[in-house]
């Protein structure tokens, strides 16, 4: 659907080239959501415009639904642009216009005829739940009720593609998560690619099936959502899926606690098992859950859980505690995808 071929984008400041962009290629399919995340900086919102030629790159290729529009200029532009939508992070609605009037905007320029207008902006307005605003203005709509004024202007006229510049950072996490909602339902119901950038991890891991992860221009990783969250590979994927994950415990629950300090990943349906009860009872041990959680990506689950290892006053009588532990570590190693001993 989408194919960026060794995308470069330099930009003069000062009279000093900068690289934004460094050889980047993705390959985006039809129907899908797609994440680009990274920090401020990372090239990912220069990367995003590259896609419908706001930035025009220094080198490389643009193909969007099989033809490729690198080289495209005046009326035949506008035209392949009209395939592709846009929402941004603030919004960029007309203050004097109606929100009627904000989402024809986009019909308008299109030329389509008034009868068409007239039949289409209800339809978009209903799809977003904005069909009682209709007359109201932007200085009157809460920043959710922008957003989804900006979403019905970018999906007016029956795109292709839909390209989100960052498009909750502005928004409360309650309205932010409203939105994300909407997103992936217009992508369910329509059909429609839809392309995200996002600085938050918790974001791309809401709505996104396949992510790549951006640093200094480059994308140094990129796969399904799920992989990325669940087994990261390049250090800074890592230190932002850490960062998400939060499970960083304060330094007396670690230094003052006798005895073995596990953090345990489990992936798929053994985030779902009793493994740790299992080891518990089968081994003698006590567990404790300092600190984790079980999130779900696209219906798969991750689990990470920080525990506490001691001898159990039940345990039967015969075997020591440290053959017992032993035995314990090697069950919760066989079933888990990682085992990291944070205390001993």
């Amino acid at each position: 659907m989408i194919q960026l071929e060794n995308i470069r984008v330099d930009f003069a400041v000062r009279g000093q080239s900068v690289l934004a962009v460094d050889d980047v290629s993705l390959a985006i399919e039809r129907g899908e959501v797609f994440g680009i995340v990274g920090a401020s900086g990372a090239g990912k919102s220069t990367l995003l415009r590259v896609i419908n030629l706001l930035e025009r790159p220094t080198a490389g290729r643009v193909r969007v639904a099989g033809e490729d529009i690198t080289d495209l200029r005046g009326g035949e532009l506008r035209r392949a642009r009209q395939k592709i939508g846009m929402i941004f992070q603030h919004f960029n609605l007309m203050q004097n216009r109606t929100v009627y009037d904000n989402a024809a905007y986009a019909l308008r320029v299109a030329g389509k005829s008034k009868a068409e207008i007239a039949r289409r902006v209800p339809e978009i307005l209903r799809l977003v739940g904005l069909e009682d605003k209709a007359q109201a203005y932007p200085a009157q709509l809460s920043g959710g009720q922008k957003q989804r004024v900006g979403i019905a202007r970018a999906v007016a006229n029956h795109p292709e593609v839909l390209l989100c510049d960052e498009p909750t950072s502005a928004l409360d996490l309650e309205t932010s998560a409203a939105i994300l909602d909407l997103l992936k339902e217009i992508n369910a119901r329509l059909g429609i690619t839809i392309v995200l950038i996002s600085h938050e991890m918790a974001v791309i891991k809401k709505i996104c099936t396949r992510v790549a992860v951006m640093e200094g221009g480059h994308v140094v990783e990129q796969g399904e959502a799920y992989d990325i969250f669940a087994t990261p590979q390049h250090p800074f994927t890592r230190q932002l899926v850490e960062h998400t994950l939060n499970l960083e415990l304060p330094p007396h629950l670690v230094d003052d606690r006798q005895g073995t300090i596990l953090k345990v990943l489990f992936l798929g349906d053994k985030a779902e098992e009793g493994v740790l009860s299992t080891a518990s009872i089968r081994h003698g041990v006590a567990v404790n859950i300092l600190h984790g959680k079980i999130e779900y990506i696209g219906h798969r689950a991750v689990g990470l859980l920080v525990v506490l290892l001691t001898d159990s006053p039940d345990a039967p009588a015969g075997l020591p505690f440290p053959l017992r532990l032993q035995a314990a570590l090697s069950y919760i190693g066989s079933q888990a995808s990682h085992v990291e001993v944070l205390h001993d």
